[in-house]
């Protein structure tokens, strides 16, 4: 069973950054970053949407996962 997808990309950023503890340096400055944009760029949402699906996560709202 899947969970649900995740409502909004802060929360996403936040929940993998507190699910993992060996995340490369670059994607957990992206990751911050994330935590605290009011808004992502397509790129960058595309980047999370690869992060989460490579740690096993729930996608963003809709993303086919």
């Amino acid at each position: 069973m899947r969970a649900n997808p995740f409502q909004h990309h802060r929360q996403a950023a936040l929940a993998l950054l507190q699910a993992r503890d060996d995340i490369p340096h670059k994607a957990a400055g992206f990751l911050g970053h994330v935590c605290v944009a009011p808004e992502i760029s397509e790129r960058q949402r595309g980047w999370l949407v690869k992060l989460l699906a490579r740690n096993g996560l729930p996608p963003l709202v809709g993303e086919d996962g």
